[in-house]
């Protein structure tokens, strides 16, 4: 099944190569065939990166806070989140390659509280100032299980160009379903409060929908921005 991202990219290339293949068969017929070879692998290659295969959502309680992209954790980390919560939280940071499937989904099931854009760099996903120096939508989700805020980062890498963000303010999220997708190679930066439990650990390679990346540890009666 191909994302619906992907459909024009896809119909515009395929014109483009059967365009120039007409050319070279014209005008450079001995190059024919190795421009065919040329123009199938490209092709190949993001019917792959386009892909969206039909996934079947583990059962996710209310405590837990499932990954939101596939990829790999390149870092876990305690940081000072100064855009939103101006307080310490633990940042879990995902790197999505060319090769992974690019569709973001809801960590949790609740509210969404707030939504910015934010333009910028194109640095490479994986270096650490691209949380904060690249092109990113931020999105802020209140849980139904306990009130508590995590913070969703969708970062553009060095290739991906365009972030895709489906959310709005008032939005009911429910945990696994998507909301968005990036193209080419990017980052998904996942920001939550202390008192979570962790269940993964940093080089680990992690499947959006399916892998619990932590639970809550306790209610918080007294969380903030109610």
């Amino acid at each position: 099944m191909i994302h619906k991202e992907g459909y024009l990219i896809l119909i515009n290339t395929l014109l483009f190569i059967i365009i120039i293949s007409i050319i070279i068969n014209i005008f450079y017929k001995k190059l024919l065939i190795l421009s065919i070879v040329i123009f199938s692998i490209i092709y190949i290659f993001l019917l792959w990166f386009f892909r969206n295969p039909k996934r079947n959502i583990c059962v996710i309680k209310q405590n837990e806070i499932v990954a939101p992209a596939d990829g790999k954790i390149i870092k876990i980390k305690k940081i000072f989140e100064n855009k939103f919560f101006n307080d310490f939280c633990i940042q879990i940071s995902i790197f999505m390659s060319p090769l992974n499937v690019h569709v973001n989904r809801y960590p949790i099931s609740g509210k969404i509280i707030y939504i910015k854009y934010f333009p910028g760099k194109h640095f490479i996903a994986f270096y650490n100032k691209s949380s904060s120096h690249n092109e990113r939508t931020i999105i802020v989700i209140k849980s139904f299980f306990n009130k508590q805020l995590i913070l969703l980062k969708q970062i553009a890498g060095i290739i991906a160009r365009r972030i895709i963000c489906y959310s709005k303010i008032g939005d009911l999220t429910q945990a696994g379903k998507e909301f968005g997708f990036i193209k080419l190679g990017s980052r998904v930066d996942l920001i939550l409060p202390l008192n979570v439990l962790l269940k993964v650990k940093e080089k680990q390679k992690i499947t959006g929908g399916k892998t619990i990346l932590a639970i809550f540890k306790k209610i918080n009666k007294n969380a903030k921005h109610n």
